[in-house]
């Protein structure tokens, strides 16, 4: 992707994201997106099939960036997401919904969050898999290993939205501890 290409990307995630902050996901629409972005309705559809898609690539986008982070040059990482990476790829992603890093709190917290969650929980299912290490030495013989992933992630997401619900009081090191705990149980 050229510095153009990326730059306008850039802009329809910023533009996205604001709103979201504003709105409920099922109120904006891609007039919203392109008005906010001060592109044209062709270059969105250059980037994006639809609203959903963007969704889709904006998680995508979070975990591309934990990732990145993991990997030998973690120090210099960068997408639409910028911070200093902790080791913990958990923490690390729970320190940017903290910190509602492209109001990614606004969407998991939003009421119409099924898509997003569906897209997160199978990002999730890939940091899983890549951190598998940590969790195959605690998973009984009998779990199957696509059964003990989804269990795992859909313990993070339900971590998450009790942390949400009770407005966030633990830091992100104690919620993630939580969690590892609540997997070793």
């Amino acid at each position: 992707m050229d510095r153009r290409q990326r730059k306008t990307r850039e802009a329809i995630f910023s533009a996205f994201t604001q709103l979201l902050s504003e709105k409920n996901l099922s109120r904006i629409t891609v007039s919203d997106i392109i008005t906010r972005a001060d592109i044209g309705r062709a270059t969105f559809y250059a980037h994006f099939e639809t609203r959903d898609y963007l969704l889709k690539e904006l998680c995508e986008e979070l975990f591309c960036h934990i990732f990145d982070s993991m990997g030998e040059n973690g120090e210099n990482h960068k997408h639409i997401f910028e911070c200093d990476a902790p080791r913990s790829a958990f923490l690390h992603l729970v320190q940017h919904i903290e910190k509602n890093d492209n109001h990614i709190l606004d969407l998991l917290s939003c009421q119409n969050n099924e898509m997003f969650l569906g897209y997160f929980k199978t990002g999730l299912a890939k940091l899983i898999e890549n951190q598998y290490e940590t969790f195959d030495n605690i998973r009984s013989q009998k779990l199957p290993k696509d059964f003990w992933t989804n269990h795992i992630a859909a313990t993070f997401v339900e971590t998450i939205r009790w942390w949400i619900d009770n407005k966030m009081q633990e830091s992100p090191q104690q919620i993630t501890e939580y969690f590892l705990i609540s997997i070793n149980a």
